[in-house]
């Protein structure tokens, strides 16, 4: 009985290890040997692409606003009350034309008594002149008689200027906008009168990445689109600002519309389209065929019938298409399709090669 026993043991035993066999190592094998399979499958079926150099131009696409070639907030210099207001929302005006008078009775009252005084110092100064040619008075009073004089000029000076600061007149050739005053109101210097815009010239402000910041150059054209309107507006970059932003890492640019574009208006939003540069023997390859891993970005290549992995840097992305800058060269037959199944030194058969 106990022999049995023993045999019945034994021959569980076995059962067991051929059991634990199949499960663990037969099934490791079958892992490893799934992907070649599936790459046995998908073998005839691949595709690839022979790296031919060709033109790529750079160009990107970023946000701008337009702006008015000058923007000016009309405020007056003194307090008073507005007797005359000559703004006609939205009409051009030319520069110095009077667009708001304050009331200055008082100052011109003020400057006619200073007129009648310094004539009267005036006949005064003739006066001791003539005496003292004659040696009829001494030159210390002559001297009094034409310092009068000269300060009445100096004070009829000071009452035209302020009698000029009651004046608000248009500093340059512009679209006056939508006033905030009236006749008749009291205003300070902190009353905003109106703006005006000069708008026979455009701006276009807008950023690009820091990366782009080298093929900015005075005079590039740029093409810009406005929300609502089909057409193509260009524009010529006029200046950069003098350092990059630290919080966005952007620089700056401002370029001037071109004369002819016409339906523009200050403040609408824009989308700008700038070249920055071409080459004529760019290598291309789609990102689709990239593998990246942790820190770089590998293609597979077909080297002598065999799959290598290759480790490539890239450069310019455009939609489909990336640059790349080293580690393949013009001739190499990219492998595009089934890269997630190819190991190195597989065994390569393309159903097409483009």
């Amino acid at each position: 009985m106990k022999k049995i026993l023993y045999l019945l043991g034994f021959l569980i035993l076995i059962i067991a290890g051929i059991f634990l066999y199949y499960k663990f190592f037969r099934s490791s094998n079958e892992s490893k040997t799934g992907s070649e399979r599936s790459f046995g499958k998908l073998a005839s079926q691949l595709e690839g692409l022979i790296v031919k150099p060709t033109k790529l131009v750079q160009e990107i696409e970023v946000s701008g606003t337009l702006q008015p070639f000058d923007e000016t907030i009309l405020m007056p210099e003194v307090a008073g009350r507005v007797i005359t207001l000559n703004i006609q929302e939205g009409k051009p005006v030319t520069k110095g034309a009077l667009l708001v008078k304050l009331f200055d009775e008082d100052l011109q009252s003020q400057l006619k008594m200073l007129q009648v005084q310094l004539q009267i110092a005036e006949n005064n100064e003739q006066r001791m002149k003539t005496l003292f040619n004659v040696k009829g008075t001494s030159q210390q009073e002559y001297d009094a008689s034409l310092l009068q004089v000269n300060n009445l000029k100096a004070q009829i000076d000071v009452m035209k200027v302020n009698i000029g600061k009651t004046e608000i007149k248009a500093p340059y050739n512009g679209i006056v906008g939508l006033k905030k005053i009236s006749p008749g109101q009291y205003i300070t210097p902190s009353t905003q009168i109106a703006t005006i815009r000069a708008v026979n010239t455009l701006k276009l402000d807008f950023s690009i990445p820091e990366k782009y910041s080298h093929a900015v150059r005075q005079g590039n054209k740029v093409e810009f689109f406005i929300s609502g309107m089909d057409t193509k507006f260009n524009a010529t970059i006029a200046a950069t600002e003098a350092s990059i932003e630290s919080d966005s890492r952007n620089l700056n640019v401002r370029a001037l519309v071109d004369a002819n574009s016409k339906g523009l208006l200050p403040g609408a939003f824009a989308k700008v389209k700038a070249v920055l540069g071409s080459k004529d023997d760019a290598l291309m390859i789609p990102t689709s065929s990239i593998v990246p891993q942790a820190s770089v970005k590998k293609v597979y290549v077909a080297r002598n019938g065999k799959a290598a992995f290759v480790t490539i840097t890239t450069g310019v992305r455009e939609a489909d298409n990336i640059e790349v800058l080293s580690g393949l060269k013009a001739g190499d037959t990219l492998v595009t399709t089934g890269i997630l199944f190819i190991k190195q030194n597989n065994t390569l058969k393309f159903s097409k090669v483009k």
